[in-house]
């Protein structure tokens, strides 16, 4: 038998036990490996962004103006 595939059968197994220990751990690692694999990164709006941008220059605006009076 080909050492190769014993080991990848034996890396599949343990990946499997590993899976079924943290599910009943309450870890639930197969849970958070499903919700990582299934969705692409989120993309922002130039709407969206615009408006962050607006809030934070508020923001540090707001700050500056703070530590000029103090």
């Amino acid at each position: 038998m080909n050492i190769d595939r014993i080991l990848a059968e034996l890396k599949a197994e343990r990946s499997r036990l590993e899976d079924a220990i943290a599910a009943l751990e309450g870890g639930s690692r197969a849970a958070a490996g499903a919700r990582r694999g299934g969705r692409g990164r989120r993309h922002m709006s130039a709407a969206a962004r615009r408006r962050i941008s607006e809030a934070m220059r508020a923001r540090w605006a707001e700050r500056k103006k703070k530590s000029k009076v103090a």
